[in-house]
């Protein structure tokens, strides 16, 4: 199953953490597309079946709404990627450059789980645990 909600992200070189994303993470590049002046318009990069959208920081309507978090001064939400091998996707992470905010652990309701800020500031974690097919 696919998701049928899909995180957007903004970045102030979108271009440069496209690249990041796929090195750090192992994400896919779906579609990108380039503004003609040297942003990107919009992206969208797969994991598996997940799926992040994206696009350069800009003063649009809808940049308006969606900020980065430098400009905010932090973050107000994060994706939470089911992957099969945490520790060493940390290890990858912490290799490209993210900052590991919490270290690879086991958690209480299950599975493992690390979290790490990438370059421009948003926090991403990635775990074993999967919503879908455990039972409380």
């Amino acid at each position: 199953m696919t998701s049928t909600i899909i995180p957007t992200m903004r970045y102030d070189d979108a271009a440069k953490m496209i690249q990041w994303l796929c090195d750090a993470f192992g994400f896919e590049r779906r579609l990108v597309v380039d503004d003609g002046a040297g942003k990107i318009a919009h992206a969208q990069l797969v994991l598996g079946e997940a799926m992040i959208m994206l696009g350069s920081a800009r003063d649009d309507a809808f940049g308006k709404l969606q900020r980065t978090p430098a400009s905010l001064g932090g973050t107000t939400q994060s994706p939470y990627i089911i992957v099969s091998k945490v520790d060493s996707l940390c290890e990858t992470a912490r290799t490209a450059g993210a900052e590991i905010v919490m270290e690879p652990e086991d958690q209480d309701f299950g599975g493992r789980l690390f979290s790490c800020r990438d370059p421009e500031g948003h926090l991403w974690n990635f775990g074993t645990y999967n919503p879908w097919t455990s039972q409380d």
